[in-house]
């Protein structure tokens, strides 16, 4: 198949994929990491997204670290739909080091919430939206975490928000470090920076969820036309070359 033929044009790099297109047609959108309740094949910036960011007490689920603030925002269309912002009580101390990048102290989460209360709340922002979080592994390990330690249930049907089962999480790191060559830097503020992105208040959730949705909107321009589907399906493709690399923030 030529490089240039119409068919590679639905990717937003423009590399060819040679007979994929059957199976674009015919697969099931779950089985592409598509939210189901969405339409594939509309052009993905028309669907509704929530942009997610945490702040935590550390790098790693896995030996402990918490959750300390969570943000979600929902975009359409490049726009700002709405801002939701939560400081979460972790239910452990937050270490000095942690609180020397994101600001947040002890007394500033003390009286707050656990994830456990804010669970309910944070499943209804991210009902029917794509999910989409700058280095997107960290913030998706950190909440599916928090869920299990909360007790939350989480399926595989719409009953459960897109985030939470099989779907891609769209990631603007992924995107920028393929599209951006050339350069050095893929921090968010890096990145924002050469897009024009405003990231005055940088780790703190909201700013850092907001900057990440405009990121993508800015790296992928909707006059490109391209689909969700065919959005999800390069991105896959993507991460398991340089671009996917892990970043440790």
């Amino acid at each position: 198949m030529a490089h240039g033929s119409k068919v590679n044009s639905c990717f937003p790099t423009g590399l060819p994929y040679p007979g994929i297109m059957p199976f674009l047609r015919t697969a099931p959108p779950a089985q592409l990491g598509l939210a189901e309740e969405l339409d594939p094949d509309a052009p993905w910036h028309t669907l509704p997204m929530a942009a997610i960011d945490t702040e935590t007490t550390g790098r790693d689920p896995g030996r402990g670290d918490r959750i300390v603030e969570i943000a979600v925002v929902h975009f359409r269309d490049g726009v700002v739909e709405g801002r939701y912002g939560m400081l979460v009580n972790p239910g452990i101390p937050i270490p000095a080091d942690a609180a020397a990048v994101h600001g947040i102290t002890d007394a500033q989460v003390k009286g707050q919430p656990t994830f456990e209360q804010l669970a309910p709340k944070i499943l209804e922002l991210l009902q029917g939206r794509i999910p989409l979080a700058y280095n997107a592994g960290f913030d998706r390990g950190f909440i599916r975490a928090e869920l299990v330690r909360a007790g939350v249930e989480v399926t595989k049907t719409t009953a459960t928000p897109p985030a939470l089962r099989g779907t891609e999480w769209l990631d603007p790191l992924v995107w920028a470090r393929a599209l951006q060559t050339g350069v050095k830097g893929f921090k968010l503020g890096e990145v924002s920076t050469r897009l024009g992105v405003d990231l005055s208040n940088a780790h703190r959730a909201t700013d850092d969820a907001e900057a990440a949705g405009m990121v993508l909107y800015k790296l992928l321009p909707k006059e490109r036309g391209t689909t969700y589907r065919s959005l999800v399906l390069e991105q896959r493709g993507l991460k398991s070359g340089p671009a996917g690399r892990t970043w440790r923030r």
